[in-house]
C-alpha cells in the first residue's frame, strides 16, 4: 500500500449516533501537512467524538475518514499509529513511570512490545524531551508532576512516535498562562517542520494567535471553516458559545476576542 509521504487526513460526510442521539451529522474536515487547525465547539458539541473518529478508534454510523485517500479501515493499527498521533486531554497511570518511560512509549508502534529500544528510539525520546522543555523532568515519576507538566509529557510522546499528523484534545489544558503561550509558539513551530495539527480548543483567542485555519462545530455540523480572523465573527461566536462575544482589531493589527458582559448592555 503506497502512502504519501505528505498525508492529507480528510473526513467525509461524518454521522454519528450515541444511544439514539445524533453526535454528528455530516461533519467534513481537512487535515494537511505544514498546517494549525483549530477546532471550536461548545461542550457536548461533538469535538471528542469527531477526533476519536479521525484516529480510527470509533467507526462512524455513516461516512468514512481517508489517509492519503485510502480508508482508515485499509491500515494496520501499526502504520496509523506511525502516521497520526494522539495527545488526550487527561492520561493518568498508577504505575511511578518516569517521564522518559512515558515519552519512550511512543516508540512502541515502530519498535514493538517486547523489543529493547534501539538507538534510534533513544536519540526520538530525547529530541521530543528536549523540543518540550521538559529535560529537567526526565527522571522524574510521571504520577509526580503536574497536570500541565503531563500534558507537555504526552505531547512529546506523540513527537516521539514519529507521526507527521499529530491530534490533539484540548492541549493546553492545565497549561498556565505563560506555558499556553509557549505552547502556541510550539505548535506553529512544529507547523513549519511540515506537522499538521489538529487541536481542540475552548479560546478563540488562541485561535487568532496561533492557528492557520478554525472550523467551527456546531448541531453536529462544521459550520464555517476558514481562515481564523475571517471565521470568528462576533455574530458566529456568540451562535456557538450562548454568548455575547465581540472581536477588538487591537492598535497593531490583530485580532482579540472581548466577551461582552450582561450589565455592559445595560
Amino acid at each position: 500500500m503506497a502512502v504519501s509521504d505528505t498525508p492529507r487526513l480528510v473526513a467525509h460526510d461524518i454521522r454519528h449516533a450515541y444511544r439514539g442521539r445524533v453526535v454528528l451529522q455530516g461533519a467534513g474536515l481537512t487535515l494537511r501537512p505544514g498546517e494549525v487547525v483549530a477546532l471550536l465547539g461548545a461542550n457536548g458539541a461533538g469535538k471528542s467524538t469527531l477526533l476519536r473518529i479521525l484516529l480510527g478508534l470509533l467507526r462512524p454510523t455513516a461516512g468514512q475518514v481517508t489517509l492519503s485517500g485510502i480508508p482508515l479501515a485499509g491500515y494496520p493499527r501499526r502504520r496509523l499509529a506511525g502516521l497520526i498521533a494522539y495527545v488526550p486531554q487527561v492520561h493518568s497511570t498508577p504505575f511511578p513511570y518516569t517521564v522518559r518511560q512515558i515519552v519512550g512509549m511512543g516508540r512502541l508502534p515502530a519498535s514493538g512490545l517486547f523489543a529493547a529500544p534501539s538507538a534510534d528510539d533513544r536519540t526520538a525520546v530525547e529530541q521530543a524531551i528536549e523540543r518540550l522543555g521538559i529535560a529537567h523532568l526526565a527522571d522524574t515519576p510521571y504520577t509526580e508532576i503536574s497536570g500541565g507538566e503531563r500534558q507537555l509529557a504526552l505531547i512529546a510522546r506523540a513527537l516521539a512516535q514519529g507521526s507527521r499528523l499529530l491530534v490533539m484534545d484540548e492541549p493546553a489544558s492545565g497549561l498556565d498562562y505563560g506555558n499556553q503561550i509557549a505552547l502556541l509558539a510550539l505548535l506553529r513551530s512544529l507547523a513549519v517542520d511540515g506537522y499538521g495539527i489538529l487541536k481542540t480548543t475552548h479560546h478563540p483567542d488562541h485561535v487568532l494567535a496561533g492557528a492557520d485555519r478554525v472550523a467551527l462545530l456546531r448541531d453536529g455540523r462544521i459550520v464555517a471553516d476558514g481562515k481564523p480572523a475571517e471565521v470568528l465573527t462576533g455574530q458566529r461566536l456568540s451562535e456557538l458559545y450562548g454568548v455575547a462575544v465581540a472581536p477588538v482589531r487591537l492598535p497593531d493589527g490583530r485580532l482579540i476576542v472581548a466577551p461582552r458582559l450582561p450589565e455592559e448592555d445595560r
